[in-house]
């Protein structure tokens, strides 16, 4: 269904459908900021006091909050996956970080992501779109994994990574107080192909910005829409801020680390900013891809942290701006009720975009396009599903871990593969998922572990 039949307000004397349709036809521009293991409370605009993010919390103040969005893994590879695909990535065989090949293939992993994958980039690409990626990228290619395809390979022009063999890299240089003249952290990585440059890891955020603004400026010129992953790694640790941010205390030194990717971000988001074609006709979505590192980033009032099941391992700040596209009503607001997942990213966007999706594609996420623009604050109709990382049962301090969670609206269930072991939620009343409602509730707990189990057997 297009946008343009679906909404029937007006705004200042024209109907807001004609323009939808305008913005349809003109193939509106993405940027997706998607950060690597920033908690959930660690933006300013989502209450950290430790620290000001001024100007991400400006897209947030001209934009919308999300504040009940699930990625769809607490650790990195499938998260990325899933936010690349709309399907789950237990479907490709991705369910922790991608390591070693001895490692993926003890873990019973892929070494990389199958580039046959229903890649957001390559249907936009196919459709006109220029796609770039910029920032980390771990679906494949690291450490001792020398042949995963290259970036371009999964639907992008341009690409510019780490220290992953996908293509031309960025590498890091870092300092410290003792040791201040710059040194190679990753210096294997060379070995990993040509082009590589290297730069102060305490600048590589805005290396890869640079990089994306200028790919920008090539499709404006060709007159192309474009479509961008902006993806910055310098809040994973260890954390190398620059040396008059430096401190020896850890979370300190993940603030400052945290300040300072915002700052490099102000660029980029100027660009867009201040430029009419570009702010009119262009939607920029920011996330994080799981939790926080325990020690270093926080989840505000929720219980977990990267690696586990709990809220604050999978639920990620969401701001979408666009102002010639969301809602002019929903600029600056708050929504505390919409429950959608990062797999919902990818049609939705497709949706905006007016571009069709592939008959032999089947999504695990649901077009949610009225819902990320503020039209509406529905939430997602089917559950939402996880497993855990294989490798994380007992991990940052946490004994026997849930395997599976199940998110239905306001209800979550965490259970064992088995079915043991059952965890049930309000999560709007309860957010620090401390009262298990498990055996007060028990229809509900059993239809929900019936769906978990069910899924994880057809996925895993």
């Amino acid at each position: 269904m297009k946008i343009s039949t679906i909404f029937a307000f007006s705004c200042a004397g024209i109907s807001l459908s004609q323009s939808v349709e305008a913005q349809e036809q003109k193939q509106i521009n993405i940027v997706n900021i998607f950060i690597d293991d920033m908690g959930y409370g660690d933006l300013s605009c989502f209450g950290n006091k430790e620290a000001s993010t001024p100007n991400i919390d400006r897209m947030a103040e001209e934009g919308i909050v999300f504040e009940q969005f699930l990625v769809n893994s607490p650790i990195c590879s499938p998260s990325r996956v899933a936010i690349s695909t709309g399907q789950y990535p237990q479907r490709w065989k991705i369910t922790s970080y991608l390591d070693n090949s001895n490692s993926n293939k003890k873990r019973g992993i892929a070494n990389w992501l199958d580039p046959k994958a229903p890649m957001l980039a390559r249907i936009l690409q196919q459709n006109g779109y220029a796609t770039g990626h910029f920032g980390k990228w771990h679906m494949g290619g690291q450490r001792n994994v020398d042949n995963a395809p290259l970036i371009t390979e999964y639907g992008f022009d341009e690409s510019l990574t780490n220290f992953e063999r996908m293509g031309a890299k960025l590498l890091p240089l870092v300092q410290t107080p003792k040791r201040k003249k710059p040194y190679k952290i990753w210096g294997g990585a060379e070995r990993l192909g040509k082009p590589y440059n290297w730069k102060l890891r305490s600048q590589i955020t805005g290396g890869f910005a640079d990089a994306a603004a200028k790919f920008i400026d090539k499709a404006k010129e060709k007159n192309k829409p474009f479509y961008i992953n902006l993806w910055p790694d310098d809040v994973h640790s260890p954390f190398f801020p620059s040396l008059k941010n430096w401190d020896n205390n850890t979370r300190k030194r993940y603030l400052a680390v945290l300040q300072e990717m915002d700052a490099q971000l102000a660029g980029i988001l100027e660009k867009v900013r201040t430029d009419k074609q570009l702010s009119d006709n262009t939607l920029i979505v920011i996330s994080s891809d799981n939790g926080h590192e325990p020690g270093a980033g926080t989840a505000g009032n929720l219980k977990g942290c990267k690696t586990n099941l709990y809220e604050g391992g999978i639920r990620s700040p969401l701001i979408v701006w666009g102002p010639g596209i969301i809602n002019p009503e929903a600029v600056g607001k708050r929504n505390t009720n919409s429950v959608l997942s990062a797999i919902d990213l990818v049609p939705s966007l497709l949706s905006l975009t007016g571009t069709k999706i592939p008959e032999s594609v089947n999504f695990d996420g649901e077009n949610l396009s009225k819902v990320i623009t503020g039209f509406t604050e529905e939430s997602r109709q089917q559950p939402i599903f996880f497993s855990r990382p294989p490798d994380r049962k007992n991990y940052y301090g946490y004994k026997n871990l849930p395997d599976l969670a199940v998110r239905q609206g306001r209800w979550k269930l965490l259970c064992n593969y088995d079915g043991s072991n059952v965890q049930l939620y309000d999560i709007f009343a309860d957010p620090q998922e401390s009262k298990n409602l498990a055996n007060s509730q028990i229809e509900r707990t059993d239809t929900l572990k019936k769906s978990v189990v069910e899924w994880y057997q057809q996925v895993k």
